[in-house]
């Protein structure tokens, strides 16, 4: 197939989970080059916006939400497996520096008393 007869990506480019779906990028050039943009105007204070404390302090709340809905949150059985796995992993490790400790303890008791 050539190029001018691959159907184009329409819309924005949404997370396809683990991995991204190939070809389809999740930021555009243009969108990046915007951001830019707009960083350079609000570090240098050229121009109205960005310049003053309030107005980056006003834009940060918006920028987080709009982060916030990128982010793939895990359904609730996802959540409770993780959970089960963590839950897990604690007991295993307190077994283990349990035992070390126990055994340290021996070792030193048995250095101390061998007198």
């Amino acid at each position: 197939m050539t190029d001018e007869n691959k159907p184009k990506p329409t819309g924005s480019a949404r997370p396809a989970g683990k991995r991204q779906v190939a070809g389809v990028a999740t930021t555009s050039s243009d969108s990046y080059a915007a951001k830019k943009a707009r960083e350079s105007v609000a570090v240098s204070g050229d121009g109205n916006e960005g310049s003053g404390l309030a107005s980056r302090v006003g834009n940060f709340l918006p920028e987080v939400v709009r982060e916030m809905r990128k982010v793939i949150w895990p359904t609730a059985k996802q959540m409770f497996i993780y959970t089960i796995i963590v839950l897990i992993f604690l007991i295993v490790l307190t077994a283990l520096v349990s035992g070390v400790d126990f055994l340290a303890g021996l070792g030193v008791e048995k250095v101390l008393t061998a007198n």
